[in-house]
């Protein structure tokens, strides 16, 4: 196998990225077999455990609470509740629930707390259990370790320079920072980035400049494409052609080629065919489930019917980390230190966002 390199720079990325087509397969392809079973793909299930009412400014997000999008916010779910969407997914062919909660950052307390016990809850049932919460302290990232968290999320969302005219609210660097604090413990990093958001393929190279130059390199990398929401700043962006994100797994897969490369959002804009081209790339994983969140996603009965004419199969759960060790919170070495971390607020002024905020109110 080779060598993963970890000096990439944006202008090496780019040019792959540009590659002939055939080119780029045949090398995102050859990559993906050196160090993946290609005919086998990871498959998650995304539970929203807290909608809606986020203080940020996210241009792409229909669950900030300053734009007018119809999501229905509510509060966080309970522990029984949570435990019965990972019963389906796992009756579905998921080995991951991953966990989100529309939060600017983790902040100690009693929902905190009740967020490790699904944790715990879900570990127990021998599945992978992902959570992106915001950000995090390395204190609580230690407390998400014993609960038996396997991955955190935390995508950078796009390049250092493009994040300004996307988001406002928070610095790029704090990004950077949760990813650290996570680092830290035995939770293994899930990071990506979303495209069709304005941004140039300068941007996208970025991006993958960022994520692929870490060491280690985030054992996921999410590519979504942006669905547009009304009411949202992007609701009017172009959508993503299949070809723009075929480009975007294969130089993905070629620039970190032990990470699994997963399908997000905008797959149910992606044909079978389409889809498959992804797979061969060097996509190996996908979110099942009707749902992203708040946005529309793939049926999984229909991504079962895709994995038979494709000859796919679904990955097993812990297949490339061990399992992680549940302690009880009783047993907890690490405590609530009610912190209140200082993250950035750098607060620029990008135009289209507030022109959405005024129009959402």
């Amino acid at each position: 196998m080779s060598i993963t390199k970890h000096d990439w720079t944006k202008e090496e990325i780019i040019a792959i990225y540009n590659k002939p087509m055939m080119d780029l397969l045949f090398e995102a392809a050859t990559i993906h077999r050196e160090h993946h079973d290609p005919n086998v793909v990871q498959v998650s299930t995304l539970v929203s455990i807290k909608t809606g009412g986020c203080s940020e400014d996210c241009g792409y997000c229909p669950q900030a609470a300053r734009y007018n999008t119809g999501v229905e916010g509510n509060s966080l779910m309970s522990v029984n509740q949570v435990k019965e969407q990972a019963i389906q997914a796992k009756s579905g062919g998921s080995s991951r629930v991953c966990m989100g909660a529309a939060w600017r950052n983790v902040k100690d307390g009693p929902e905190f707390d009740q967020v490790l016990e699904m944790v715990r809850t879900i570990n127990k049932m021998d599945m992978e259990v992902c959570c992106t919460l915001g950000m995090i302290t390395e204190n609580q990232a230690q407390r998400l370790a014993e609960a038996g968290l396997y991955a955190y999320n935390h995508n950078l969302d796009t390049s250092e320079d493009y994040y300004k005219e996307v988001i406002s609210t928070r610095g790029f660097e704090d990004r950077l920072q949760t990813i650290e604090n996570v680092r830290k413990t035995s939770v293994t990093v899930c990071s990506g980035g979303i495209i069709g958001m304005g941004e140039s393929i300068e941007d996208r190279a970025g991006m993958l400049v960022a994520l692929a130059t870490l060491n280690p390199q985030p054992e996921s990398v999410p590519i979504n494409a942006l669905v547009p929401v009304e009411g949202t700043p992007m609701e009017n962006e172009k959508p993503v052609e299949i070809w723009e994100m075929i480009r975007m797994v294969a130089t993905t897969r070629i620039v970190m080629p032990n990470t699994q490369v997963r399908l997000s959002a905008g797959r149910m804009n992606m044909s079978r065919e389409g889809q498959a081209i992804c797979f061969f790339a060097g996509a190996n994983s996908i979110f099942a489930g009707d749902k992203l969140l708040t946005t529309p996603n793939s049926d999984v009965n229909e991504d079962m019917k895709m994995f038979d004419l494709l000859g796919l199969k679904p990955q097993k759960p812990f297949t490339k980390v061990v399992q992680p060790q549940t302690v009880e919170a009783v047993d907890s070495q690490f405590e609530s230190l009610g912190e209140k971390p200082k993250w950035t607020r750098p607060n620029h002024t990008i135009e289209k966002n507030l022109e959405a905020s005024i129009k959402g109110k």
